[in-house]
């Protein structure tokens, strides 16, 4: 059987790590994380739901031409174990089809709404080619609980390493505080000399690390 394990770290020698966004794409909160990223000359991962990608297509176009990856994070954000096979490949497939128009390709990677999966969803995935499943070093951080900036700046260092995936919200609700937390993270981060990558730029790296010995 598939296993359920999610991608929460990539060993890689280099000094890299993958911010990614899930919920958007939203009008108000993802422009300005473009924002942010451009200043930085970083990337990021934006796992979008299906129905806002319908809301807010020449936003997640934005995302696209400006650099960044779309990952799927299904249609409607359900939790998808608690779905029939069909309507949980029927999730997945919903939303892939919206960014494979915006994009031209299918999303590499998908990140089950809350984190919710097992072996059977695990398995669904797999037979559409998401081998990849994204989790989260800075589980922790709870951003989408909006529990203060600088909670969420202080659990994301506290967990952050080269490779870690880094897990934030730009969708639902007032995501003032993640903004303003990832903005201090991106200045200190690159100030660190972090490069600021897309979750398949990160295993990338790890793939060429892993061939060259290194």
């Amino acid at each position: 059987m598939p296993q359920t394990n999610l991608i929460t770290q990539i060993h890689t020698p280099h000094k890299a790590v993958a911010f990614t966004f899930d919920d958007g794409p939203h009008p108000t909160y993802t422009p300005m994380l473009l924002d942010i990223f451009r200043e930085a000359q970083g990337k990021a991962t934006f796992y979008m739901i299906g129905e806002q990608i319908e809301q807010f297509p020449e936003l997640a176009t934005a995302v696209y031409e400006q650099g960044h990856e779309i990952g799927n994070h299904t249609y409607s954000h359900p939790f998808l174990t608690e779905l029939s096979d069909e309507a949980c490949r029927e999730e997945l497939i919903r939303a892939e089809k919206l960014i494979e128009a915006i994009t031209g390709t299918i999303p590499a990677t998908f990140r089950p709404p809350y984190f919710n999966i097992d072996e059977r969803v695990t398995a669904i995935a797999a037979e559409l080619g998401y081998v990849k499943i994204a989790g989260a070093a800075n589980g922790e951080a709870r951003d989408w609980e909006q529990p203060g900036v600088q909670h969420i700046v202080d659990a994301t260092r506290e967990s952050l390493s080269s490779g870690s995936l880094l897990i934030f919200h730009d969708g639902y609700g007032d995501r003032s505080q993640t903004i303003e937390a990832v903005r201090i993270l991106v200045s200190e981060l690159t100030a660190e000399g972090y490069k600021l990558v897309t979750v398949s730029e990160l295993i990338a790296l790890a793939d060429e690390a892993e061939t060259s010995g290194r």
